[in-house]
């Protein structure tokens, strides 16, 4: 798939000089970890996906073998498709809970300036194969990235893109309700929503959609990002569903939607409301946020004793009218790559490798969820934390007559 890629960075090095080709590989290759595979010896490479990637259970994680119907749809419809296994250690008292969970990551499938219809209904057409490649893989929960029936039109700040906002049973609920009955899977589908008993008012939400087609809930992204191009709020605002946790047939689960990532009390409050996985459904570019991709999810898992699935959309979207952002660079038609790299991560710290930066892709993986609670048991985050130390800061900080707790030296106010 091509790509478009800006001739100049800001440092002024061109993308192939620091790698990067104008299709988007990594020195050709679709993710740093395939690159290391080819680049290095099998026992240097073995060490140093230690380092990177850590260890399941004092191991490295287990690739899955998935059905053949799955690998067919990979290769006939040309998307990433890996597969790999978190084991927790064997209990004495509760059986091992496994849950087969899958991310898909997607770039958009016709110009943004076909008709509005028409990119719905090839997003619809191009997805379902990767959906059936989960199901015939008898994945039990899935999760698609932040807007995924549409191209990443809110950084454009033009209104006609409204067209794609839809109730949350709208087209493409009604779409995966039936994927959910026939596959048994629980489904997240993140959507621009149309809350037509509120004034029509627009939000970034994820549908949660349960195992029999039924609408379990949705959560609506809390925290709106106004940085580069990514001044979202001129269609939507901060969310008012708090940090819910939905219960399902396979597991707690939560939606950390995109920005959110970025800020640690919003993994906590999910983390404290209980929940197992936690999902992180984005659309972020490479030039703004890709050294920060591999760490922060990772570390939200750790810190907060649960899985964690990143998604993020590929591809570069050109828009028919050029913009401007509050960052200085001259008008584009582009945000940059979308550069995927979609993946999982642990309590333990272990992770699995990245979806490619610029194909299609389905991560799988399967997760005992009792290996939450042994990290708890084994690091005790929950038991040590001085949640009354922090909220009444909290509770201090947020009053208009705040000051910090500031010790000065006092032989800085001393003149020799």
């Amino acid at each position: 798939m091509e790509t478009v890629v800006r001739d100049e960075t800001e440092n002024g090095k061109t993308e192939e000089q620091k790698g990067i080709t104008k299709d988007a590989s990594i020195c050709g290759y679709d993710s740093l970890h395939r690159l290391l595979s080819a680049s290095l010896e099998p026992h240097v490479f073995q060490e140093v996906s230690r380092l990177l990637l850590g260890l399941n259970c004092g191991r490295a994680l287990d690739p899955i073998v998935l059905p053949k119907l799955a690998t067919s749809f990979s290769k006939e419809h040309d998307f990433d498709l890996q597969a790999f296994c978190f084991h927790a250690d064997k209990e004495l008292l509760r059986e091992p809970r496994m849950v087969r969970v899958g991310l898909i990551q997607n770039s958009i499938a016709l110009p943004t300036t076909a008709p509005f219809l028409d990119q719905k209904r090839a997003i619809l057409q191009k997805i379902k194969p990767i959906i059936d490649a989960a199901g015939a893989s008898s994945v039990n929960i899935l999760c698609l990235q932040e807007a995924w029936i549409m191209p990443f039109v809110f950084c454009t700040r033009e209104k006609r893109w409204c067209e794609f906002a839809e109730p949350v049973d709208g087209e493409s609920t009604q779409f995966l309700q039936d994927l959910a009955r026939k596959y048994n899977m629980v489904i997240v589908s993140p959507i621009l929503e149309r809350d037509v008993n509120h004034g029509e008012t627009l939000w970034n939400t994820a549908v949660i959609i349960g195992n029999h087609g039924n609408i379990i809930g949705k959560h609506r992204k809390n925290h709106i990002p106004r940085v580069g191009d990514f001044n979202e709020s001129t269609y939507y605002m901060e969310g008012n569903t708090g940090h819910p946790v939905f219960e399902t047939a396979y597991g707690k689960i939560a939606v950390n939607i995109c920005y959110g990532r970025h800020h640690p009390l919003n993994w906590l409050a999910f983390g404290l409301n209980g929940a197992e996985i936690v999902f992180n459904p984005s659309a972020t570019v490479g030039e703004l946020s890709e050294p920060m991709w591999p760490i922060e999810a990772r570390n939200a898992a750790i810190a907060n004793s649960y899985f964690v699935g990143s998604i993020n959309r590929v591809g570069t979207e050109i828009f028919p009218n050029p913009f401007t952002s509050g960052d200085g660079k001259p008008q584009h038609a582009d945000f940059g790559h979308f550069y995927g790299s979609s993946y999982f991560s642990a309590p333990d710290a272990s992770c699995t490798p990245s979806l490619s930066r610029y194909k299609d892709g389905l991560m799988i993986a399967d997760m005992d969820l009792n290996l939450c609670r042994q990290l708890k048991d084994k690091w005790g985050f929950r038991m040590t934390a001085r949640y009354e130390l922090y909220a009444d800061m909290l509770a201090r900080y947020v009053k208009p007559d705040f000051e910090p707790q500031l010790i000065t030296d006092p032989l800085l106010k001393k003149r020799p």
